[in-house]
């Protein structure tokens, strides 16, 4: 979720002829799949339905004759598009009492939550880009020392990316666009008409990808296009688009899905098939008693099969830019196993004042004056700075991509486990911030980082810090050469990585 930071003086010349459409950028810059109003916000005529079997479906279709239905693979799960005339909400309800129907709901869609916001983001530049403030808040630099994320796959469910961006140059694979069902998923900037916006949602899906390249640069980043030109999207789409990431040719056998989701969209109200969805795709194991989590038909073999070959994605989300610590986001706030909702923090180490927050936000990234890839369409520049918790999701599906490098093997579970266990405090919350280089580093006695286990430094560090030691009387011994040269740098390695406790 993203929101825009205010423009400098300096950068008014060179945006204002943006300002028009940069304003509508923000518009739908989420993805938000329900409100309180069904007739406004949601896909006309259409019905999400998860049965206990497949069995179930042709009575269900003969109860409401015309109703065309399109199913999700080979599992129960069906959108159902009902006839002209019909009121989705009766049918809600009268299929909610169904026994053979787990979860009912609308096709859920509106617009981003960002539009209440709608101010203009400033331009950026290359070199802002590399020099900012986060990857040193993250420690980025000192965890690239061990790994760049080479080797993991990490997937982006956007508005599409700038596919010829240098930013992106040699880091993508092939993705593809479900809005307009072909393999060309980049952003697409479209006038008036049809959109209500020009503009609308366009951009935010290069800058995602644009800090997953920075925050792993190696890794490589495969772009789903799930928004269409006015910013909007549905439910439906969504979980489209995640299956395509966790499984692309459609055989479980083969090793060519997304190891990290990154979704910096959501919705303020929950949306029960779609998060049934995602605890099936992030494997968490089932249980035929809670609907959401009864995979018990054999259309869910294939799922069952790819589970038992790996152990799923790890999925990252946005935890929302409303500044409350009550209002929920979903995803973010869904309990999907394997799944690490993101709040946004600034560079005084304080929790961005519009992030959300709350027990459920588990983790917080960089997300306030944030500079990443923006199409050079809409900027000569190429680069943008915008602010929002959209930013703070792939700086952490970043992290995740270098510790999954390192460790492909280790369960999502454990990953958002580790994420949480390494964290770094932030000033004023209970919310910590990701410490990328803690979360990948490994602890060994080579304590200063020099390459040499010795007893005259690596010993002697270890035993002055165990007195309660500190400063000049620890790092005296370090060795020249050394990764660690601060007593900040030992201290932290020795409490975060060692998990050792000083006096």
């Amino acid at each position: 979720m993203l929101l825009t930071t205010r423009m400098s003086t300096s950068h008014y010349s060179s945006v204002i002829r943006f300002s028009r459409m940069l304003s509508a950028v923000i518009a739908c810059l989420l993805l938000t799949l329900a409100t309180l109003s069904h007739a406004a916000d949601t896909v006309a005529l259409e019905v999400l339905v998860k049965l206990r079997s497949v069995a179930a479906l042709p009575p269900i279709l003969a109860q409401y004759p015309g109703t065309q239905s399109v199913q999700f693979g080979l599992r129960p799960i069906y959108r159902l598009k009902l006839t002209a005339g019909s009121n989705v909400d009766t049918v809600v309800n009268q299929l909610g009492a169904n026994p053979d129907v787990l979860l009912v709901e609308p096709n859920y869609t509106h617009q981003s939550p960002e539009a209440r916001k709608n101010l203009p983001w400033a331009v950026g530049s290359a070199v802002a880009y590399q020099a900012q403030w986060a990857p040193a808040a993250m420690r980025l630099p000192e965890a690239h020392l061990f790994t760049k994320g080479a080797g993991v796959r990490v997937a982006i469910l956007d508005t599409g990316v700038d596919l010829s961006h240098p930013a992106l140059a040699g880091k993508l694979l092939p993705g593809y666009d479900f809005v307009d069902d072909d393999s060309n998923p980049s952003e697409v900037l479209c006038t008036p008409t049809p959109c209500t916006v020009a503009g609308l949602g366009y951009g935010h899906g290069t800058h995602v990808a644009g800090l997953i390249a920075l925050s792993a640069p190696l890794a490589k980043i495969v772009p789903y296009r799930v928004l269409d030109p006015n910013g909007e999207g549905n439910a439906w789409v969504l979980a489209e688009a995640l299956y395509r990431a966790i499984d692309p040719d459609g055989n479980p056998a083969t090793d060519d899905g997304a190891h990290v989701i990154n979704l910096s969209l959501g919705t303020q109200l929950r949306t029960r098939v779609l998060a049934s969805i995602a605890k099936l795709f992030s494997c968490e194991p089932p249980d035929e008693a809670d609907p959401l989590l009864n995979f018990s038909d054999s259309g869910y073999a294939a799922d069952k099969a790819r589970c038992a070959e790996s152990s799923g994605p790890v999925i990252v989300a946005a935890a929302g830019n409303d500044g409350s610590g009550s209002v929920k986001e979903y995803p973010a706030a869904e309990s999907v196993y394997g799944l690490i909702s993101v709040g946004a923090s600034n560079d005084t180490r304080h929790l961005a004042t519009f992030s959300n927050s709350g027990s459920w936000v588990q983790i917080a990234a960089p997300g306030e004056g944030i500079t990443s890839a923006i199409p050079t369409s809409a900027t000569p520049s190429g680069f943008g700075t915008w602010s929002g918790t959209s930013m703070a999701a792939p700086l952490v599906a970043g992290a995740v991509a270098l510790l999954r490098s390192m460790q492909p093997d280790l369960p999502p579970k454990d990953v958002v486990r580790r994420v949480e266990r390494t964290a770094t405090p932030l000033i004023g919350t209970n919310i910590e911030q990701v410490n990328a280089a803690a979360l990948v580093e490994v602890c060994r006695m080579d304590v200063d980082g020099d390459g040499l286990v010795l007893p005259t430094t690596d010993g002697l560090i270890l035993m002055r810090a165990m007195m309660g030691m500190k400063d000049a009387a620890v790092v005296s011994a370090v060795s020249p050469t050394a990764l660690r040269k601060t007593w900040t740098d030992v201290r932290r390695y020795l409490v975060d990585v060692c998990m050792i406790t000083l006096p």
